[in-house]
């Protein structure tokens, strides 16, 4: 991965090999200031604060078949003050689907986001620190899930253990933990090459305690940008599983409502209310991830600074 030769060769944070945890955390946090990286935690932090107080954001429960004053079916209402974004075809208000699809979606993303970001960096951690048989192991183990193909092996795991939230979790879990592994891997390998590993073991630490003291603390900022990364991903994986009918059907998700918008012929009618927020707000998702690794894009490769 061409990620990896680049992290291979760069350094650490700069000037902060060996600082304490709290250093890193700091230096995360005051690379905020960069107009990407801000943008896309605040988009995060918008559509976290949509999706806990989606209750009282949602004028309706999302399932109800709504009905106007004279007891005909409210279908296909056109975006009002009573129904913000028209209603679906079965008489659903959009808007209140929309807010509350945001908690399913995003349950995925953010579960799916630490998995990844908490066993892809274990994973690389071990194996770069520790070699021999168990770096083999892992990146061989690795190097199989990366070659299998990412939509069909999730819609195939969700088909045979159950269409639910929980499972296109582990199923997207499953195949990207080895992309941070990988990259992780590599900054292991040129952090134990450094001087204040080599004096950790001349004062008499343990190797454990090197390799999670000294060397785990340097990779937080790759664990923090592919867990940002695997939120659009993973959100864009349960979209993708629910539109194509392989989702829980009980649950409305962004997805579902590009299904429905999709069996109900939304661009042929001109409905596009029905499928234009949903794929905004998954655009929007996606384009957080990136536009942090945008921001940090200095800080994991600081020879970016001098070009």
């Amino acid at each position: 991965m061409e990620a990896a030769e680049q992290l291979a060769a760069s350094p650490s944070l700069p000037g902060a090999a060996g600082a304490p945890l709290g250093s890193k955390l700091s230096v995360l946090v005051a690379q905020l200031r960069d107009p990407y990286a801000f943008a896309g935690v605040v988009i995060y932090i918008a559509f976290v604060l949509v999706a806990i107080f989606a209750d009282a954001l949602a004028p309706y429960n999302p399932n109800d078949i709504l009905f106007t004053a004279d007891g005909q079916l409210a279908a296909s209402l056109p975006p009002s003050a009573e129904h913000l974004l028209g209603t679906t075809q079965l008489g659903r208000d959009v808007f209140s689907q929309l807010v509350l699809g945001a908690r399913p979606s995003l349950f995925v993303g953010m579960t799916a986001a630490v998995a990844v970001a908490t066993i892809g960096t274990a994973a690389g951690l071990l194996s770069g620190y520790l070699g021999g048989f168990v770096d083999k192991l892992l990146m061989r183990l690795a190097d199989i899930l990366l070659g299998l193909p990412f939509l069909p092996f999730v819609i195939v795991v969700v088909a045979l253990i159950g269409a639910s939230l929980q499972h296109v979790v582990l199923a997207i879990v499953l195949l990207l933990w080895p992309n941070p592994a990988r990259v992780i891997r590599s900054q292991v390998l040129t952090l134990t090459q450094r001087q204040f590993v080599e004096a950790a073991r001349v004062t008499g630490a343990s190797e454990w305690r090197i390799m999670l003291v000294h060397v785990a603390p340097n990779i937080l900022p790759l664990s923090f940008l592919y867990g940002s990364i695997a939120v659009g991903w993973a959100i864009l994986a349960q979209a993708s599983v629910s539109f194509l009918g392989f989702g829980d059907s009980d649950v409305v998700s962004w997805g579902t409502m590009l299904q429905d918008a999709y069996a109900s012929q939304a661009l042929d009618r001109g409905q596009y209310s029905w499928f234009v927020p949903p794929g905004l707000c998954i655009v929007l998702v996606v384009l957080a991830g990136f536009f942090i690794g945008r921001g940090y894009e200095e800080l994991l490769f600081p020879k970016l600074r001098d070009s």
